[in-house]
């Protein structure tokens, strides 16, 4: 399905995704290495120590603590949190950390993959490009109802004791 801007930004918001800036790219054919998945290891890795620059994103998140921590900290991905290319790998996107955002799988990453290939015999694609390393629909990313100040005390311990920890490195 060949679509344009708009018809992109709009099949977007049917699909609760409103706020998902897009890139116009023409898919190129290519080839991945045999050893692609070893490489993509451990860049996940790396892309996952590099969103310590992206704290304020993750606690909008509310995730529990442990899983926070584990995030930050790029021990583990927790469940319901996905990893995606910008430009997926098959179409000339490159293995770098710039080419990477982490969002909800469900909805927002099975939404993601559904438009992209509804997409996948046009001449140009849309893609989604969100501005941050993390994405969260502005639905999401306005923080709670207010009242729950205990639980940003601990936030913002958890990232103090995590920068004492990384400072040493």
């Amino acid at each position: 399905m060949q679509l344009n801007q708009d018809s992109a930004l709009q099949k977007l918001v049917s699909m609760g995704i409103d706020d998902m800036p897009v890139m116009e790219y023409v898919p190129k054919s290519c080839k991945l290495d045999s050893d692609w998945f070893q490489k993509y290891s451990r860049l996940r890795s790396e892309f996952l120590l590099s969103l310590s620059d992206s704290i304020e994103e993750i606690v909008f998140m509310n995730l529990p603590q442990d899983e926070f921590t584990n995030l930050i900290m790029g021990k583990s991905l927790p469940d319901n949190l996905s990893i995606r290319f910008r430009i997926p790998l098959i179409w000339g996107g490159d293995l770098d950390i710039n080419n990477m955002f982490l969002c909800w799988t469900f909805p927002h990453s099975f939404n993601l993959d559904k438009f992209i290939i509804e997409q996948s015999d046009a001449r140009t694609v849309y893609l989604p490009n969100p501005e941050k390393k993390v994405y969260l629909t502005t639905h999401s990313g306005g923080g709670g109802d207010g009242g729950n100040a205990s639980s940003d005390r601990l936030t913002e311990a958890v990232f103090n004791n995590f920068m004492s920890g990384r400072g040493n490195e």
